[in-house]
């Protein structure tokens, strides 16, 4: 063990896991925990830390001795760089492997709880370009790779357009291919790219609040359908018009050419004016015959072929035979909801964003689902009397909490709701297992079903049924 400016240089440590946040897992010789990036389980590695706790160390990876056979060769070319797809280096089969894992031992060690037999985790027929919305940032600061910046060449041009680089909130990594989203994806981000260089536009500098292109977003659908929507930090009507109308006629089966103008310190577009330039403002999502009106500011799960897999089985362990009265909870757009309707007396759902609840109601009724009801409220507010009075005790429960988890409030209002069944859909497993801890006294785990919603990324969901003890 030898020192470097003052950080550890640890040689020769095997990888023993996969841990939190996509980051592989070794022991030091002092008995601590060291979490490295762009390891895999099986790895040799020297690795010198960059951050020091008491129970750990955070550490990157200097030469690996010996690699591992959970290797595999990753497909992009910004692997390593980007810090989107973490796991792109781990055969596929692995990652689903240590999800699993992570699911049993969170529910285990934190849940504290009696589990059935975990069912295996359900894996993504597409690896890659699954998902249906991505955003990108323009900057003039574009992030320098090591081998750049030792070699010769003058790099003048600092335009970027891509993902911001992970813990440098002003640098934006300039995207050659992205493999997360399928064609025609890449080729509109690239055209955008290269028009706004041939036209002389500035693209956005985020330290000095200054510049013309601030972000793009592209999101896809199932249907084939198109939107693209680009962010502008100021008005410039000639140029603005004459992007678009490049954009309009290089993709004619854009279904949704969209803009905004947004002047303030950030680029959210929650609170902003979305302007329809070309076609229409929404396209359209399909699902098992449902269709959802998806528009700039819509969530819809990003990954369309899992989400449907995902509701299936949400449905599956609810067991409905068409007589039930169902809670929706955190039912964000109501996608669940009508889901499940079909096959329930009725569907009660509740969410506290109203443009959810608005998207909710609009979409409910392009499906001509009569059966569906959509409230906005606090979730830990409205199980009062008068609500369960009004809409009926449920016989089932349908929670998909945030990340998060649920606030304790609303656990309380469950137990004292009594529903048989519970269906519990979590993307962190480790919320989940206090929750289920928390309900344990009245609810029993008879299920237990992880999802991966999210390939060469360590994100994973999970879905739990509970009945009434």
């Amino acid at each position: 063990m030898a020192r470097k400016n003052n950080r550890l240089i640890l040689e020769n440590l095997e990888v023993i896991d996969a841990g939190a946040k996509g980051k592989a897992v070794a022991k030091a010789p002092d008995g601590r925990v060291v979490f490295i990036d762009n390891a895999v389980p099986g790895d040799i590695a020297t690795v010198q830390t960059f951050k020091k706790k008491k129970a750990f160390y955070e550490a990157s990876v200097l030469s690996i001795s010996k690699y591992s056979e959970k290797r595999v060769e990753p497909v992009c070319p910004h692997f390593g760089t980007c810090g989107g797809c973490k796991w792109q280096n781990m055969g596929y089969e692995h990652q689903l492997f240590f999800k699993q894992k992570e699911i049993e031992q969170n529910l285990q060690r934190i849940g504290k709880i009696e589990l059935p037999e975990f069912q295996p985790i359900l894996g993504s027929e597409r690896q890659y370009f699954y998902r249906n919305k991505m955003e990108f940032s323009f900057s003039n600061n574009k992030w320098l790779t090591l081998e750049q910046i030792k070699s010769d060449e003058v790099i003048d041009n600092r335009n970027a357009l891509g993902f911001h680089i992970p813990g440098m909130w002003d640098k934006i990594l300039d995207l050659d291919i992205c493999y997360l989203q399928a064609d025609p994806s890449n080729a509109i981000r690239d055209f955008i790219k290269a028009k706004a260089e041939e036209m002389n536009l500035a693209f956005f500098n985020t330290r000095n609040q200054e510049g013309f292109l601030r972000t793009l977003m592209i999101r896809t659908s199932s249907t084939g359908e198109i939107m693209v929507l680009v962010q502008f930090f100021h008005e410039d009507e000639e140029n603005r018009k004459l992007l678009l109308n490049a954009v309009t006629e290089e993709f004619p089966q854009i279904t949704s050419l969209l803009y905004v103008i947004n002047s303030k310190g950030n680029d959210t577009l929650y609170d902003q004016e979305i302007e329809l330039f070309h076609g229409r403002d929404h396209i359209f999502e399909e699902m098992e015959g449902l269709k959802f009106k998806i528009n700039a500011k819509s969530f819809y799960q990003t990954n369309s072929e899992q989400a449907f897999e995902l509701y299936k089985i949400t449905r599956d362990f609810t067991g409905l035979t068409g007589n039930e009265v169902v809670y929706d909870l955190y039912t964000g757009t109501g996608t669940i909801a009508q889901f499940v309707a079909k096959k329930a007396k009725k569907v009660i759902g509740v969410e506290a964003v109203p443009d959810a609840i608005s998207a909710a109601k609009e979409n409910a009724q392009l499906n001509n689902i009569e059966n569906v009801e959509f409230y906005v409220g606090d979730m830990k507010k409205v199980f009062n009397e008068e609500f369960i009075n009004t809409h009926g005790k449920p016989d089932v429960v349908i929670t998909d909490p945030p990340r998060d988890g649920m606030h304790g409030d609303v656990v309380v209002q469950l137990l004292n709701l009594g529903a048989e069944k519970i269906v519990y859909v979590s993307c962190n497993s480790a919320t989940q297992a206090r929750d289920l801890a928390l309900l344990d006294s009245k609810y029993k785990v008879i299920k237990v079903q992880p999802v991966d919603m999210f390939p060469q990324t360590h994100h994973v969901e999970n879905v739990v049924l509970l009945e009434k003890r």
